[in-house]
């Protein structure tokens, strides 16, 4: 059970956060940061690393925000080697646009975010495949909204799993938890994913996607390019 997307502050905040999160199922969780606060964050990596030995797995995503498209670019490149996971809040569509035909970028986060559809077309869904970048939702967005704004987040994360059973891009569910108070069970968590319409095997593939991006980025500096890595010789 893979969570990309919690939101990282102190250390102490942090701690609090994995623990709970672990007590709760979880197996990884990730602290996302925005571009000005990862270099700062990463002083405090080591000290949570012995912390959070045996009770949680944990990295840091780099979260950029931002509606300029070169700038995204350019804090992509420049925090490449330096995150597991690279992630861009969505919601204007150039920038949408811009994410899913980045390589070097990992996760487009929340393209719905302050529409009134879900910020993506079947243009977008291809791009997302050709350049493996997952299309990521937030439990969160629910969570912390109410009557006629709910509503129509429920309703992008159904058209989003419209494009998803046809494009097959990758997809993954995160909680953008901020306090112990956002962080759910993931039984429940499960359960209300499944209540907006996906299904267990959708779930699971959404967890095993969330793995799949930190393994593939463990590896980044040996691919040569896709399906082919450079390994070490021990013939």
């Amino acid at each position: 059970m893979f969570d990309l997307n919690i939101k990282g502050s102190s250390l102490e905040n942090n701690l609090n956060l994995a623990i709970e999160a672990s007590k709760y199922g979880w197996e990884h969780i990730n602290f996302s940061y925005n571009q000005n606060d990862f270099k700062d964050a990463l002083d405090i990596k080591n000290e949570l690393s012995e912390s959070l030995d045996d009770v949680i797995g944990f990295d840091y995503t780099l979260e950029i925000k931002s509606n300029n498209v070169n700038e995204i670019k350019k804090i992509a490149r420049k925090f490449r080697k330096k995150s597991l996971c690279i992630s861009v809040i969505g919601g204007d569509l150039k920038v949408n646009r811009a994410v899913v035909e980045t390589i070097q970028i990992d996760v487009l986060s929340r393209p719905y975010l302050k529409r009134y559809d879900g910020g993506l077309n079947h243009v977008l869904a291809k791009e997302a495949v050709k350049n493996n970048v997952a299309v990521e939702l937030c439990f969160k967005d629910v969570l912390r909204t109410y009557l006629s704004h709910r509503s129509k987040v429920i309703s992008n994360f159904k058209d989003i799993y419209t494009l998803y059973r046809k494009f097959d891009f990758p997809l993954i569910l995160s909680s953008r938890a901020e306090s112990v108070f956002d962080i759910r069970t993931t039984h429940d968590f499960i359960s209300f994913f499944k209540q907006t319409g996906l299904t267990d095997s959708e779930v699971e593939k959404s967890f095993l996607t969330a793995k799949n991006i930190l393994e593939f980025n463990k590896n980044r500096d040996n691919l040569i390019l896709n399906g082919v890595r450079r390994v070490d010789d021990e013939a």
